[in-house]
Protein backbone atom coordinates (compact mmCIF):
# COMPACT_ATOMS: atom_id res chain seq x y z
CA UNK A 1 0.00 0.00 0.00
CA UNK A 2 1.58 3.25 -1.25
CA UNK A 3 1.60 5.99 2.06
CA UNK A 4 0.53 8.93 1.00
CA UNK A 5 2.24 12.83 1.75
CA UNK A 6 1.33 13.38 5.19
CA UNK A 7 2.38 9.62 6.32
CA UNK A 8 5.45 10.33 5.13
CA UNK A 9 6.14 13.69 6.60
CA UNK A 10 4.66 12.82 9.59
CA UNK A 11 7.48 9.54 9.42
CA UNK A 12 10.03 11.71 8.68
CA UNK A 13 9.69 14.18 11.33
CA UNK A 14 7.91 16.49 9.43
CA UNK A 15 4.96 16.90 11.78
CA UNK A 16 2.17 15.48 13.29
CA UNK A 17 -0.36 12.97 10.59
CA UNK A 18 -3.05 15.46 9.88
CA UNK A 19 -5.59 12.62 9.84
CA UNK A 20 -4.44 11.66 13.48
CA UNK A 21 -5.00 15.60 14.40
CA UNK A 22 -8.56 14.93 13.14
CA UNK A 23 -9.49 11.98 14.90
CA UNK A 24 -7.82 13.22 17.94
CA UNK A 25 -10.62 16.52 18.27
CA UNK A 26 -13.28 14.13 16.46
CA UNK A 27 -13.04 12.02 19.69
CA UNK A 28 -12.23 14.47 22.23
CA UNK A 29 -15.16 16.36 21.23
CA UNK A 30 -17.73 13.25 21.32
CA UNK A 31 -16.02 12.66 25.09
CA UNK A 32 -17.15 15.86 26.03
CA UNK A 33 -20.41 16.31 24.54
CA UNK A 34 -21.12 12.70 26.13
CA UNK A 35 -19.94 13.60 29.52
CA UNK A 36 -22.16 16.28 29.87
CA UNK A 37 -25.14 14.89 28.16
CA UNK A 38 -27.99 14.46 30.77
CA UNK A 39 -29.53 11.79 29.67
CA UNK A 40 -28.60 8.51 30.51
CA UNK A 41 -29.15 5.54 28.17
CA UNK A 42 -28.55 1.75 27.93
CA UNK A 43 -25.20 1.59 26.11
CA UNK A 44 -23.69 5.09 27.77
CA UNK A 45 -20.89 2.46 29.35
CA UNK A 46 -19.77 1.19 25.99
CA UNK A 47 -19.98 4.17 23.97
CA UNK A 48 -17.33 5.85 26.89
CA UNK A 49 -15.29 2.60 27.11
CA UNK A 50 -15.20 2.15 23.15
CA UNK A 51 -14.36 5.65 23.35
CA UNK A 52 -11.32 5.92 26.04
CA UNK A 53 -9.45 2.93 24.12
CA UNK A 54 -10.18 5.01 20.78
CA UNK A 55 -8.27 8.28 22.34
CA UNK A 56 -5.56 5.34 23.78
CA UNK A 57 -5.05 3.65 20.19
CA UNK A 58 -4.30 7.33 18.99
CA UNK A 59 -1.34 8.18 21.90
CA UNK A 60 0.10 4.55 21.39
CA UNK A 61 1.01 5.48 17.66
CA UNK A 62 -0.43 5.32 13.86
CA UNK A 63 -4.15 3.33 14.38
CA UNK A 64 -5.07 0.20 12.80
CA UNK A 65 -8.09 0.94 10.20
CA UNK A 66 -9.58 -1.92 11.06
CA UNK A 67 -9.79 -1.33 14.56
CA UNK A 68 -10.77 2.57 13.92
CA UNK A 69 -13.87 0.75 11.65
CA UNK A 70 -15.04 -1.48 14.75
CA UNK A 71 -14.83 1.23 17.13
CA UNK A 72 -16.80 3.26 15.03
CA UNK A 73 -19.56 0.90 14.41
CA UNK A 74 -19.24 0.12 18.48
CA UNK A 75 -19.65 3.94 19.43
CA UNK A 76 -21.85 4.77 16.76
CA UNK A 77 -24.50 1.68 17.69
CA UNK A 78 -24.30 3.33 21.61
CA UNK A 79 -25.11 6.50 20.38
CA UNK A 80 -26.79 6.57 17.33
CA UNK A 81 -29.82 7.28 18.46
CA UNK A 82 -29.03 10.13 20.89
CA UNK A 83 -29.48 13.20 18.35
CA UNK A 84 -27.88 15.47 20.34
CA UNK A 85 -24.77 13.53 19.62
CA UNK A 86 -25.01 13.28 16.11
CA UNK A 87 -22.90 16.13 15.12
CA UNK A 88 -19.99 14.79 17.12
CA UNK A 89 -20.44 11.30 15.90
CA UNK A 90 -20.56 12.20 12.39
CA UNK A 91 -16.95 14.18 13.10
CA UNK A 92 -15.46 11.18 14.49
CA UNK A 93 -16.83 8.87 11.82
CA UNK A 94 -15.65 11.57 8.63
CA UNK A 95 -11.99 11.33 10.48
CA UNK A 96 -12.22 7.49 11.20
CA UNK A 97 -12.83 7.69 6.85
CA UNK A 98 -10.01 10.05 6.56
CA UNK A 99 -8.06 6.79 7.27
CA UNK A 100 -8.63 4.90 4.30
CA UNK A 101 -11.39 3.23 1.56
CA UNK A 102 -14.40 1.96 2.78
CA UNK A 103 -13.70 -1.82 2.56
CA UNK A 104 -15.66 -3.46 -0.18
Amino acid sequence: MLRSVEQRRAAEGGGEDPRVAELRAAVARLRRELAIHPVDFADRGIAEDELAALAAMILAGPPEVRRLRRSLLLIAGAVGSVSALAPALTDVRHAVEGFGDRPR
